[in-house]
């Protein structure tokens, strides 16, 4: 096996985000409406767009639930935080998706509406997982916004945002890596909202291990048994809806898992400065799809390629032997 430096080299290019934007200008349109995956970087991801961007966020999706508001159409959301495998679907995700790039897929062009940055340097499980996109959405977020609106990052913002997906902890973990990905989001320039979070100086290793201890606490504070403050949960493991109920043929979240979901968003937008306003986002009158979330345990190029050649609906490689796919059944986007 390479060592990662040597898979490294000579990868040092840079996001051209102008170039980006004009390719999905959708990304910094204000008034959009999005669905987000129910945990920390989905939420920090519409916590980030409702206040720069006045978007509106209408549901969830986990890969084996999808909460929507009703009479709207997937195709009217952008998805945060997760690939949807639609050509007339816009989403934003960082799973690795490729499994070999020296064999794509069939209708691959399926993800030309999604912006995802191991696609856009042609990084694929079988040559160069170790290389795969180490960060959250959120942090492509705000690289992406900032080249469009002055983005400002407090201080108290930086625990949140290396919590997330926990980033703290691949950052010393693959730090080779991690080096490499922020300087392809061009985390050293100036004006980047990332320089404030992962170049910032005034934080000793002691006292960010201190902040971040502050943060696990107000997180514990939140979750209860077999859930996780940081998380709103909408499905069981047999894929089952969870902390739903239907209301006159409508759904909504529970009262207990809606204060506490809301108790953990109110906690990011106080130390984001993101503030959480609830007309913005949609916590009940959703339609409930139901979908069908199996595993490939076994990967190589043509059974990846198969299960591909079937349409699921988003996917992700989790490691470099175990695909988790999900398709339309029993319910079926419009």
């Amino acid at each position: 096996m390479a060592k990662i430096q040597e898979l490294l080299f000579g990868r040092d290019e840079r996001i051209d985000y102008q170039d980006l934007v004009k390719r999905y200008p959708w990304i910094v349109q204000p008034n959009q409406r999005c669905v987000l995956s129910p945990d920390s970087d989905g939420l920090l991801c519409g916590l980030f767009m409702s206040h720069m961007l006045d978007w509106q966020i209408k549901g969830f999706y986990d890969g084996k639930v999808m909460l929507l508001e009703k009479g709207l159409s997937p195709t009217e959301c952008i998805f945060l935080d997760m690939e949807l495998f639609r050509k007339n679907i816009r989403s934003v995700g960082h799973h690795i998706v490729l499994y070999n790039h020296n064999e794509m897929p069939k209708r691959w062009d399926n993800f030309d509406n999604c912006i995802h940055p191991n696609n856009m340097r042609n990084y694929d499980c079988l040559h160069m997982f170790r290389l795969k996109y180490p960060l959250a959405t959120i942090h492509i977020l705000l690289g992406i916004v900032s080249s469009q609106i002055k983005v400002e990052i407090p201080e108290s913002a930086i625990f949140p945002l290396l919590f997330t997906d926990g980033t703290y902890q691949v950052l010393f973990t693959y730090p080779e890596n991690v080096l490499n990905w922020l300087n392809y989001l061009r985390a050293d320039e100036p004006e980047s909202p990332l320089r404030a979070v992962f170049e910032n100086e005034s934080f000793s290793v002691f006292r960010l291990m201190h902040a971040m201890d502050d943060f696990f606490r107000e997180r514990d504070e939140i979750s209860v048994r077999r859930e996780r403050g940081d998380r709103l949960r909408i499905s069981n493991t047999d894929g089952s809806p969870c902390n739903i109920e239907q209301i006159n043929g409508a759904c909504r979240i529970n009262k207990d898992a809606h204060q506490r979901i809301e108790k953990f968003i109110d906690l990011l937008a106080r130390l984001t400065q993101w503030p959480y306003d609830r007309a913005k986002w949609t916590w009940k009158n959703w339609r409930l799809y139901r979908f069908t979330k199996r595993i490939l345990s076994r990967l190589n190029t043509r059974n990846c390629n198969r299960i591909i050649g079937q349409r699921p609906l988003s996917w992700a490689i989790t490691t470099g032997q175990r695909l988790e796919y999900t398709v339309e059944s029993p319910d079926k986007i419009d």
